[in-house]
Parts: C-alpha cells; structure tokens; sequence
C-alpha cells in the first residue's frame, strides 16, 4: 500500500538516501529535506500521511517541537521518529510530543515501511526489542558510557573533518574541493581517508555512522573556525 509521507532527518543526505529507498517501493515522497526552523510548516503545507523524522539527539530539548505543531495543527498526520537505541528519554520524549512510532536508526528498509503502515493506520509502532533496550537502559544505565565519537573523530585531522561534515550535508566532491579551497583530486583523497580510517564503505554510512556516534557535532566544532 503506497504511503504519502515527507522524509526529515538532521542530515539531509540520509533524508535523501531514505526518501529515494522509499521511493522504490512505491511510495509517494512529497518531500525529503532536513529539520529546520521551517520543517513543521513544510509538513503541515504538504499534508502527507506520514511524517518521518531523523534524528540523532532525540534527547536534546526542543528536538521534537516539531511534531508537537504537527499534531497541533495537523493530529491526521502520522509522525514516526528515527533515532539512536536504547533511549529511553527520546522514545518519552518523541511519543510526549505525539509521535505514533519509534525505529532504531539503522532499521532495515521493511522495518521503516512497517513501521509508517502501522503509524498510518492509527497503531503505536515500536518494536518490542527497541522497548526492551530502552527500559534496560533505564533501569541499569551505563556510569561511564564509551564515547564512540570522541574515539573516531581522534582519527581524522582537522581537513578530514571538516571533509566529513561536507559529506554529511550531501555535497559531492566538486563541492567539498571549491568551499574548502582544495584540488578535487586533493577533496577525493580526503573523501577516502574518512571512509577508510571510520571503516565504512559510502559516503552515506559515514553520514550515518557520523550522526549515530555524536561524530558529527565534534567534527563541525572542530572543523569550525577558531
């Protein structure tokens, strides 16, 4: 069954990846682009069926003010959230807001489109394992948590950071080359660098590794100019 929905994640270069995989299999994508100060009032202007929303901080306030417009002015409209698991402040906070499902991100294709079929016909959609997770999470939180972001972005200079931000944000190598001043045979270099020290094999699982890590905000603020 064709679902009409509008793709939303920090980073638009996932949003974009999702919306096309969607796309494929016969859904209708009115939209795919990254949050901003503007993201509900594009949804609520498209009126789709499904709202999908990426993120990679669902804990952090504000992160669902959102959808909580969305369903103000728009409670027909269907919002499953993408995020990091276990999390259990962000399933608390994404279904406070109004959302009717949580994925893990990294959730494979059938998963997200199960989870806007259940979302669309009024069902709560969230996985009995993610659920699982979160409440183990919960109840026995780690004390001091590995910071896997922190661990990767000590693998890249600060050129293959920035380099990695640029990704993130879905520019190709012409464009990493001219805003960083570099040859474009210098920007594909760096391209390779990240992929292979991050070991990954796209530039999209470096997107996403990147959000799900935390990587991606220490690589902006390192690459950011001082």
């Amino acid at each position: 069954m064709s679902v009409r929905l509008v793709v939303l994640d920090d980073q638009r270069l996932l949003a974009e990846a999702l919306a096309s995989a969607l796309k494929l299999r016969g859904h209708r994508v009115l939209a795919a682009a990254a949050p901003s100060a503007g993201a509900a009032g594009l949804v609520i202007g498209r009126a789709p069926e499904v709202c999908v929303l990426g993120t990679s901080q669902p804990a952090r306030p504000g992160a669902f003010d959102p959808v909580l417009r969305i369903k103000r002015e728009r409670p027909r409209i269907a919002v499953v959230v993408l995020g990091p698991a276990p999390s259990p402040r962000g399933i608390a906070a994404a279904f406070a807001a109004g959302a009717s499902g949580y994925v893990r991100q990294g959730e494979r294709i059938d998963g997200v489109e199960r989870a806007m079929l259940r979302a669309r016909a009024g069902e709560v959609a969230v996985g009995p394992r993610l659920l699982r997770d979160a409440f183990a999470e919960l109840l026995d939180p780690a004390v001091e948590p590995d910071d896997e972001g922190r661990r990767l972005l000590e693998l890249l200079t600060s050129k293959e950071a920035e380099v990695l931000v640029r990704v993130a944000e879905g520019e190709d190598t012409r464009r990493i080359a001219a805003g960083m001043r570099i040859a474009p045979s210098t920007a594909r270099t760096h391209v390779q660098r990240v992929l292979l020290k991050l070991d990954v094999g796209s530039r999209l699982e470096a997107a996403a590794l990147a959000a799900r890590t935390g990587l991606l905000e220490r690589a902006a603020d390192q690459s950011a100019p001082g």
